[in-house]
């Protein structure tokens, strides 16, 4: 009945998501339109906490003003492409609201990048301009020569402290700034819902990145319904946001959510789990806008003061695992934990609006899960060479039908973009994204009917071994529960003589000596399937992760575990033992002949 209850109070936030309409193309709906709409109701309170430093909606929309008639004056037009590679910091938002007031498109480049990577993004945008940041600007002048963009009035450098000097191929940017013309521009009332905000690239796992395109209407869409149902903020509250700006969960779930209804940002270069809670606290950061990884992050560091009592009251982010949902909501007293799913280049956002544990929530897309051979990497299909919907609560591939409710923006690439699209699925002439994800459906309680989900694993990353579909991000949760494992990359290695894959993890220790195997041993036996058991486990110095906190597995299923290889210390489960051994050249001898008995 309590529940029953709580969830009736939660109509009331649903409703209006449900009765949103997204903005219609010729609209003037665009993230600069929400920004001065912010600034006119909200100017002088504070948009953006940087280090020592306070912008106010009202400066920041000025300096905004001068940057866009700066590049207006000198050659951008609506339409064009401009390079933006920065950190975190009040010039990054100043400098892509000033490409959006007169139509251009930021294309936002990954600040880890460099060398080819960073030639392909810059290059494959076709941009006339690149706004570098000064701490950025050794990674690119490293590639000058390889990349198109060349004139050094192309190049706009934004200062950042003392110990970096303006490089001779590019001008100051803040030096070539009129900042007394500074009212709006005429321009931004011809930007509309459909044109392009700006480019986001792919984290490039699957191949080198690709720039998925984000409308205006896209950001207008998703900021108005999570704050209106997700964070549930206002001008008043405070947002805490240290994930990259280039990607669409610091963008869109944290910045753009925040100008939305005019509230503040506290933005940082990178997370640190160990001044989180203090800066909280200073900030009074009522929101909160993550990637699950640092919640681990967080739930690792030893209890504090500053954690108790903090101001957090709801979350908005995606990839928090089942093993430490519970947890981090617990220990954290945190109200309202809203989990998001989706894509940067889809048509579709699953999101918890009821607040209910351990679930992306519920869509409005037309979706469905399809039967899908993990051993073979193929969708199953009926007699009839239509594919087979998932009608229990089993893993499926999660696919969104593409109509004029849920648009395909995809990539630039329109190739890459075709090789997303499902044609002739349940019928001839039907088109779907293929998510590439596995989901499942998940009993929520009462939830009015509305289906839930819940995410399983990436197709590539779920294996197969002894004839049984393994998870990795499912046995990574498991490994993490163990009180010396902090965070394990789960993984599936080829085994010459057998069939599918064996599991593998990779993690690091900050005591390996005193690792204590036949207990870890004992706990992988007590809470795996024998399947399901990774058989090689490498103990690594540091873990390596994208710019968002993913975890990268290419490099280490290409090592898999080949000692001669790879310097890291490899243990092993042989066929005969619960235990894990160190693996020597020896037994790397039987496996690679088919001896080891696997």
């Amino acid at each position: 009945m309590k529940e029953f209850i709580r969830m009736l109070g939660e109509l009331k936030y649903m409703i209006p998501v449900l009765r949103y309409q997204w903005p219609q193309a010729d609209e003037n709906a665009s993230l600069s339109h929400s920004f001065q709409e912010s600034t006119n109701k909200f100017g002088e309170r504070p948009f953006v906490y940087f280090e020592e430093e306070t912008w106010t909606y009202s400066e920041a929309n000025k300096a905004a003003n001068s940057f866009a008639r700066y590049l207006s004056s000198n050659g951008v037009k609506h339409g064009d492409k401009v390079v933006l590679f920065m950190e975190n910091r009040p010039y990054y938002a100043i400098s892509l609201l000033a490409l959006n007031k007169i139509g251009a498109i930021g294309v936002l480049i990954n600040t880890s990048l460099t060398g080819d990577p960073l030639i392909h993004c810059i290059n494959s945008s076709n941009s006339v301009k690149c706004i570098v940041g000064a701490e950025r600007a050794q990674p690119l002048q490293e590639v000058l020569e390889d990349i198109n963009i060349s004139n050094k009035d192309d190049f706009l450098w934004v200062e950042d402290t003392n110990e970096y000097a303006l490089p001779e191929w590019a001008i100051n940017l803040k030096a070539n700034l009129d900042f007394d013309d500074n009212e709006n521009l005429d321009q931004t009332n011809k930007v509309t819902a459909k044109d392009v905000a700006c480019y986001i690239f792919t984290s490039g796992t699957t191949g080198v990145p690709k720039a998925a395109i984000l409308p205006n209407a896209k950001l207008v869409a998703a900021a108005t319904n999570i704050t209106m149902a997700g964070y549930r903020i206002n001008h008043e509250d405070c947002m805490y946001n240290c994930l990259p700006l280039y990607h669409s969960t610091g963008l869109m779930l944290g910045l753009c959510a925040a100008i939305n209804v005019g509230a503040a940002s506290f933005i940082k270069r990178k997370f640190s789990a160990s001044s989180f809670w203090q800066e909280a606290n200073e900030f009074n950061t009522t929101a909160f806008v993550y990637i699950g990884e640092l919640c681990r992050y967080l739930i690792n560091k030893e209890p504090s003061e500053a954690e108790l009592n903090n101001p957090i009251v709801s979350m908005v982010g995606n990839g928090l695992r089942p093993d430490v949902w519970d947890t981090f909501k617990e220990r954290f007293d945190i109200d309202r934990i809203i989990e998001i799913y989706g894509a940067s280049e889809g048509n579709a956002l699953f999101m918890n609006l009821f607040n209910k544990n351990k679930t992306i929530g519920m869509t409005s897309a037309e979706v469905a899960l399809l039967e899908y051979d993990v051993a073979e990497d193929e969708i199953l299909k009926n007699d009839e060479g239509f594919c087979k919907k998932i009608t229990n609560h089993d893993p499926g591939l999660l696919i969104v039908e593409i109509g004029p409710n849920a648009v395909f923006n995809g990539y630039t690439d329109k190739e890459a973009s075709e090789k997303k699209i499902l044609r002739d699925v349940f019928k001839v002439g039907d088109a779907w994204f293929n998510t590439g994800d596995l989901i499942k459906t998940v009993d929520v309680g009462f939830a009015f009917g509305k289906e839930h989900y819940q995410f399983v694993d990436r197709v590539g990353d779920t294996f197969r071994w002894r004839s049984e579909n393994v998870s990795t991000n499912e046995v990574g949760e498991i490994l993490n529960g163990y009180k010396d494992v902090n965070m394990a990359n789960v993984y599936g290695v080829k085994v010459p003589g057998c069939e599918g894959r064996a599991g593998m993890a990779a993690f690091s220790l900050e005591d390996f000596e005193g690792f204590n195997w036949l207990e870890f041993s004992e706990y992988v036996e007590n809470n795996l399937p024998k399947y399901a058991r990774p058989i090689f486990i490498r103990i690594i110095q540091e873990m390596d992760t994208t710019g968002t906190f993913k975890l990268k597995k290419n490099e280490l299923r290409d090592d898999a575990f080949n000692i001669s290889k790879v310097e890291d210390k490899v243990f092993c489960l042989k066929p005969s033992s619960n235990i894990y051994e160190l693996l020597d050249g020896n037994w790397l001898d039987k496996i690679n002949s088919e001896e080891a008995g696997y």
